[in-house]
């Protein structure tokens, strides 16, 4: 059994949740989210829990199972609290700013780089140096600020880029001159 898709999904007061086949549909107060669930998996609600099995042994089923449990999950918790990553712009002149829906950053290249936030995502910009995605779906936010990292990610010898809060960039010595 996995030790994580045998645990069962508490339902959140103020989270709706629906099972219609395959088909999980959870309603909060940041949204909808739906996920798709393999046939090989079965879903049973129970009061206010949902507890996820699989309807046999086969190595596609068991490796589905904690899978499929971890999305379920992630779909209820992001419709009752939302999923936040942040970012930090490390750089004399490295800046970012919010106009309307649009992120534009200042990355020492030649141009602008203007990022537009996708549907249910919402961006912010504090202190012209510290970016913070907050959304629903736990996958569409780590998407974009991995997009935005890898406008300019960080760089070994002096550490300038965008990294994620609290991410450690391994430093390497520069040259030495000649002698």
């Amino acid at each position: 059994m996995s030790r994580i898709g045998k645990l069962p999904i508490e339902i959140p007061e103020g989270v709706e949740v629906k099972i219609e086949g395959q088909v999980v549909t959870a309603k909060g107060p940041l949204g909808t989210e739906t996920v798709e669930i393999r046939p090989e998996i079965k879903l049973v609600k129970e009061g206010n829990t949902i507890v996820v099995t699989r309807e046999n042994d086969e190595r596609r089923a068991r490796s589905l199972h904690g899978l499929s449990r971890t999305l379920v999950n992630n779909a209820i918790q992001g419709v009752k609290n939302g999923f936040t990553k942040k970012l930090e712009i490390v750089g004399v002149g490295y800046r970012a700013a919010m106009n309307g829906n649009t992120l534009n950053l200042a990355l020492g290249y030649s141009h602008p780089v203007d990022i537009v936030a996708p549907e249910g995502i919402k961006i912010t910009v504090d202190q012209n140096t510290k970016i913070t995605i907050v959304g629903p779906n736990k996958q569409a936010v780590g998407d974009i600020a991995a997009l935005i990292r890898s406008k300019r990610p960080p760089e070994v010898y002096k550490g300038k880029g965008i990294k994620y809060e609290g991410e450690y960039i391994r430093r390497k010595a520069g040259k030495t001159g000649k002698k």
